[in-house]
């Protein structure tokens, strides 16, 4: 029973990952190509493309927490003797690392010089520091109930949706300004920790709840309803309750908290999402998809290098930025997406050939 819940696991968790950033890299060459022209609102394709384009990071940031704290809580050992601790730490280093490295424009650090952009805070500094926060949490918490950990996560994503008006007013001029590109995009970053974090640590308490239940008789079944009921509540009725919470209450907060209610509705369309892969979680067997979902980082990586010119400055959007017709990006968006998810796939096979020929010579 134990074993089949892990292949379930494997199945519908990187299917949607893997589902997830397909969609990450189709949005972004759209969003970077197509002309000006086409991008009207009142389209009914451009109007379902960027809805459900807004949905993407919310779901890659829930996945990517859920993947990580089920595999941190699934360890036998508790607190700072947990192996994934420090894994979860050194991911989280690697990803910032990495984030920052795609943002530096080498033709200039030639030059003595470097991109006045390059600290920009964007998904992958965010999702880096995102890991290390629910280290964090878990450190904190792990000594505690086992329910403290998994309501401290749903906590966190409930108070920086709902605080986002608050928190976006402060002024962190007193900060470097490295360290608060983390919390405003004033300076140009795009995810900024709350409230992104929120999603993860979301997807942190799914998987708290996954693991402690899965293995419980109509625990699926349970589940997609809980999922979709879940989702029902958030897409039609977060607006209205929290200002029902406004009008018995009195506090602003609440007030200002409805014009920040989509956050609950893109995560209500993740529990939609999530529904679906689990109910359907026994026809994600393909091998190529649940590889795609396993590197998502090297396509990530790839992708900003062929679509934005990271690091080389040589990027498709470079010679086609905001110019290509409906027609070409359908069939640009088809190939950039197959080529990429193709060259990452070669890549990998070649270097599990080369590291296992290393390790005949090394131990010849």
């Amino acid at each position: 029973m134990i074993k089949k819940a892990k292949t379930d696991r494997l199945y519908f968790i990187d299917a949607m990952r893997a589902w997830a950033i397909l969609m990450m890299l189709q949005g972004h060459f759209v969003a970077a190509l197509l002309s000006d022209v086409y991008r009207d609102k009142d389209d009914l394709f451009f109007s379902i493309w960027s809805y459900f384009r807004g949905v993407t990071a919310p779901l890659f940031f829930t996945v990517s927490g859920f993947i990580f704290t089920f595999l941190l809580v699934r360890e036998h050992s508790q607190g700072i003797s947990n192996p994934r601790v420090g894994k979860g730490i050194k991911r989280g280093v690697q990803l910032m690392a990495i984030g920052y490295l795609l943002q530096i424009r080498f033709s200039k650090v030639f030059k003595g010089a470097i991109n006045d952009s390059y600290d920009i805070v964007h998904v992958l500094q965010c999702l880096g520091l995102s890991i290390i926060l629910i280290v964090l949490v878990y450190l904190v918490s792990y000594k505690s109930k086992r329910k403290v950990f998994p309501v401290l996560l749903c906590s966190i994503t409930i108070l920086l949706f709902i605080f986002k008006a608050s928190y976006e007013q402060w002024d962190y001029s007193f900060m470097p300004e490295f360290l608060s590109n983390y919390f405003t995009k004033a300076n140009g970053s795009v995810f900024t920790i709350a409230p992104w974090f929120g999603f993860t640590s979301f997807g942190g308490f799914l998987a708290v709840v996954f693991a402690n239940q899965h293995t419980k008789t109509n625990f699926y079944r349970n589940a997609i309803i809980t999922a979709l009921l879940g989702g029902y509540i958030l897409v039609a009725n977060s607006y209205e309750i929290i200002r029902d919470l406004k009008e018995i209450t009195g506090l602003q907060f609440f007030q200002d908290a409805l014009q920040h209610t989509y956050l609950f509705a893109r995560l209500g369309v993740v529990l939609f999402v999530f529904a679906f892969f689990v109910l359907f979680r026994q026809y994600f067997k393909s091998k190529v998809l649940l590889r795609i979902g396993q590197k998502t980082l090297p396509i990530y990586i790839l992708h900003s290098v062929m679509l934005y010119g990271s690091i080389t400055g040589f990027g498709l959007s470079r010679f086609f930025y905001h110019s290509l017709s409906p027609t070409s990006v359908v069939l640009g968006v088809t190939c950039f997406v197959v080529l990429v998810s193709v060259t990452v796939m070669i890549l990998d096979r070649k270097m599990k050939i080369i590291n296992k020929k290393l390790i005949k010579i090394w131990f010849r």
